[in-house]
Formats: structure tokens, C-alpha cells, sequence
């Protein structure tokens, strides 16, 4: 069992040594206390002060650009819309470079006080973004996407068209780049999610989600637990991840696949 516990810890999942926000980990036995900690520790955040529009999550009429601290009107200003996950991202006031300026382009919806954009963030009309949210540098939130509140995004992520994502961790370069669902869950440093994924997080059944291992069920002491994919975990089109579902680094779920729930050595294949 001890073994088995060993292998329920973060850094089996993750390499937290670069990330942010890795003091969400820090006192966690299990990876999954990540979660348990994500509420206190994205409220325990400073924010920026945001446009009234973004108060009141009304639809912002013109594009913004958030840089030096400071929402700036669009017009005028002259941007190259990039990937802005290869730092292609770039706004321009007359000759000058606004380096690390961030762009919400109009059409976008923030809805809340409590939301923090990175330097070079892209997000797209359509999006809408609830409060709580911390979004890392260099990040795309596109078209379509629905962050729901208590979403912590890394650096250079894809939250991408008509994903949606709720109470959630995406470590550094994670990737939902196409009609996603992700709740309770949490992404890996270089994750990819293909096109279609869902990665559930309610049982059918009253009860907390019960994790199965080698050494027999783990309570997780969560009623609602998505999946939990380790570093480079690759997803195919069209594959779901049952509540409760545990991926090890570099495991790959194929096209069209249900992925069972319960623990998964890293490397696995899931087909």
C-alpha cells in the first residue's frame, strides 16, 4: 500500500519545479488535494482592478489591452494577432513595443472582480470568463470558451474553442484546444487534449469518488473528481475519462476511447 501511495503523490504527476502556483501542492498527501486546495488559494490572490464592463459581466464593446497594470483602449493601437503561445502576440503604440502586453478582444465577456491575466495572453470575442481565474503568460483563451469559476490556468495553455472549463488546474503548455469538458480535473505540464474530450467528474451513484489501485480503493473525500493527467499525456479525438481517472506521465488514450477510472502506470495505452 505504501507503494501505491507513493505513486498517488504529486510530483509521481507532475514537475511542479517551474510552475507558479506549485505551493497548491505543497502540504498535499495525495495529487488530488490540489483541488481540495484550489478555492482558498485562488481567493487568497491579489487581482488587478478591472473595467466596469468586466464588473458587470457585460460584453466588451472594443478590443483591451491589459499592460503595465493598466487596461488601455485598443483603438489606435496597433496589434499583431499571433500565437500568442510563441510569443507572436504583439502590440505596437505607434513605433513603441508594448512588451508583454495581453489583448481581450471585443466580444469577450469577464464577469467578475477576481480575474488575473498573465503578459501576452490572447483571449478571443466569444469567450466568456468567470471570477474566479488566473490565466499564465503567454496563453490563448479562444473562441468559445467557458471558464466557470476557480480556473487556474499555467503558462502558454490553449483553453480553445468551445471548451469548457470548471474548477480546474492546467499546469504549463496543457492544451484543451477543441470542444473539451474538463471539470475537477487537472492537466499536466504538456498535456494535450484532442478534439471532443470529456473528462467527467460526477458519478452516477451518492458517494465520494473512490480511486482504484493496485492496493485496493482510496477514498478521495471529493463527491465531484474529473481525471488527473500526468505530464505529456496525450488524449485522442472523441475519448472520455470516467470520474476518478488517474494518468500517469506520457500515457496515451486513443480516438474514441473510454478511459476506465482508477490508477494508471505512466506510459500506459488506453484503447
Amino acid at each position: 500500500m505504501e507503494i501505491t501511495k507513493a505513486m498517488l503523490k504529486p510530483d509521481s504527476f507532475f514537475d511542479l519545479s517551474r510552475f507558479e502556483h506549485g505551493e497548491i501542492f505543497s502540504s498535499a498527501e495525495y495529487v488530488w488535494d490540489g483541488l481540495k486546495n484550489l478555492k482558498a488559494y485562488m481567493d487568497s490572490r491579489s487581482y488587478p482592478a478591472l473595467p466596469d464592463a468586466a464588473k458587470k459581466g457585460e460584453l466588451l464593446l472594443k478590443t483591451l489591452v491589459f499592460y503595465d497594470n493598466t487596461f488601455l483602449d485598443g483603438q489606435g493601437l496597433i496589434i499583431d494577432y499571433g500565437d500568442a503561445t510563441k510569443g507572436r502576440l504583439q502590440v505596437f503604440r505607434g513605433a513603441e513595443l508594448l512588451a508583454g502586453a495581453s489583448v481581450i478582444m471585443a466580444g469577450a465577456i469577464l464577469a467578475g472582480e477576481k480575474i488575473r491575466i498573465g503578459k501576452g495572453v490572447k483571449v478571443e470575442p466569444g469567450a466568456f470568463i468567470a471570477a474566479p481565474a488566473i490565466i499564465g503568460d503567454m496563453t490563448e483563451i479562444r473562441q468559445g470558451a467557458y471558464l466557470r469559476g476557480y480556473c487556474l490556468i499555467g503558462r502558454r495553455c490553449v483553453v480553445g474553442h468551445v471548451t469548457e472549463v470548471k474548477h480546474s488546474i492546467f499546469l504549463d503548455e496543457a492544451k484543451a484546444g477543441h470542444f473539451a469538458y474538463l471539470g475537477d480535473s487537472m492537466l499536466g505540464n504538456e498535456v494535450n487534449l484532442g478534439a471532443g474530450t470529456k473528462l467527467a467528474n460526477l458519478r452516477f451513484t451518492p458517494g465520494n469518488v473512490k480511486i482504484r489501485t493496485a492496493g485496493g480503493l482510496v477514498d478521495s473525500g471529493l463527491r465531484k473528481l474529473g481525471a488527473i493527467l500526468g505530464d505529456s499525456v496525450q488524449t485522442g479525438c472523441n475519448s472520455v475519462t470516467n470520474p476518478g481517472t488517474l494518468l500517469g506521465q506520457k500515457s496515451l488514450v486513443m480516438p474514441n476511447t473510454t478511459a476506465p477510472s482508477g490508477l494508471h502506470e505512466k506510459n500506459s495505452l488506453i484503447r
